[in-house]
Parts: C-alpha cells; structure tokens; sequence
C-alpha cells in the first residue's frame, strides 16, 4: 500500500499514511512519508533544489492514517501552535482486548525507556514522565475485545498503545504492548483529522476508514457509520488513569 495525497494546495497537503512506514526516516534507513513526499512535490511541481516539507504530528510506524504536513514555513508555524494549543482534532479508532467501560477518559504520565524503544507508565512523582490524555467511546463490544474510538488531547509516542495497555486494554496484533498474536500490524487507525487551515482559517475535516480486512472486518458496519455520525466525545467524562 502506498502513500495516498488526499488534499494539497499551496500550503499543506493531506496524506493517508500506509501502516508500516515510518513519519519520518530514523536509523534503519527505511522508506519514510516524509521524503516520499518531498520526492512527490519535486517531481510533480519540477521543483529545483531541496524541498520543504514540514512535519506537524507524527504517527508510530505500525499504525495508518490520516496526517497533516506543511508545504510552506509560515503554514508548519501555525499548524504546530494548533498542536500545541491542543485545537487540532486527531481521532483514532482501535480495537482492544478486555471491555473498556461505555466512554471515558485516561490521564497518564508516559516514559520512554530509548534503548528498548518502549513507553511505559510511570507515577506523576517521580517527574520523569510527560503527561498524556485522550478520551475514548467504546462503539461495539464482540466478545472480549471492543471497537474504541478515541481523541487525542496530548500526542505522545507510542501514546494510545501505552496507555490502553497500562490501563487493561492491550490493542490486538500489538506485540510489544501486550498482545502475543503476531498480526503484521495493530489494530490502531487514524480515522479523522480536523484543523483550521494556516491561512484561510477554514475548517478542514477528513474521514478515512481502514481497508475492510484484517481486524477490522467484525466490526467494518459500526466503522462504516461512523462518518456521518462520529461519536462526540467529550472531555468532560471523570478521569480513569494513574494521577
């Protein structure tokens, strides 16, 4: 599967990144969306020189989805203070093991451990984690495993796989989290974006659903409607999660 440009102007262009290819290039050397989409510009646009692309948000390699990048430096400016302002929507879907309750919120503190490239949740005392919040809808439950839609307030690596594990809800086909079925790849989707473009201040909405296959096929109708009517989820639901 390859990268898929859902949107582009002058200022910032919209891709669905394939699962299993890096953001951004890092030590293995591997094909990374960043500079595949460098290349893209260069060649369609016949652009001389380097190009600029700027990274807004990041997504873990094993996970596909809908991202935002920049094509100017004043659009990466102002779409990193949405980020940090914590304005831009970024909404996942996931399907986990256990039977999370109806709706509800999680509130973390996160450590990454570089050597063995894993998250893990440490108390807010020990002020050696970043603090992580999402909120999250459970949609259907099938058994012992539950279709989740969630909202990202912070975003942290590895955020959503560390926490719905810390907290009793490891994602399926997610080894290094705590499922011991390898799959090829995890049951973690970005589903929809939302942000206010950098220059004309319009609101810019994508819905992207993951292909009917793999994990998702149990649950493909429930994912079907949620374009139409994404569930609203609210942050004011009362915090689960270490403090």
């Amino acid at each position: 599967m390859k990268p898929k440009i859902l949107f582009e102007d002058n200022h910032i262009i919209v891709v669905l990144k394939p699962p299993n290819m890096l953001t951004q290039g890092d030590r293995t050397g591997d094909d990374n969306l960043l500079d595949y989409l460098k290349a893209y510009i260069k060649v369609k646009y016949e652009k001389p020189g380097n190009v600029f692309v700027g990274l807004v948000h990041r997504m873990d390699r094993p996970v596909g989805g809908l991202l935002v990048f920049a094509r100017t430096s004043k659009a990466a400016s102002r779409l990193a203070k949405q980020v940090k302002d914590r304005t831009i929507d970024r909404e996942y879907i996931c399907i986990c093991k256990g039977n999370p309750p109806s709706q509800f919120t999680l509130r973390d503190f996160l450590y990454k451990d570089r050597e063995e490239n894993k998250v893990c949740l440490v108390p807010s005392y020990l002020r050696k984690g970043k603090e992580a919040i999402l909120h999250a809808r459970t949609i259907r439950y099938i058994d012992d495993s539950a279709l989740v839609a969630i909202r990202l307030e912070t975003g942290r690596g590895h955020q959503i796989r560390a926490q719905m594990s810390g907290n009793g809800f490891p994602l399926l086909g997610d080894m290094r989290y705590g499922d011991m079925n390898e799959k090829g790849q995890i049951a973690l989707w970005g589903i929809r974006l939302g942000f206010l473009h950098p220059i004309t201040q319009q609101k810019m909405i994508f819905f992207s659903a993951p292909k009917f296959d793999g994990f998702w096929q149990n649950y493909w109708r429930d994912i079907e409607g949620l374009e139409g009517n994404w569930p609203v989820i609210s942050p004011q639901y009362p915090y689960r999660g270490r403090a």
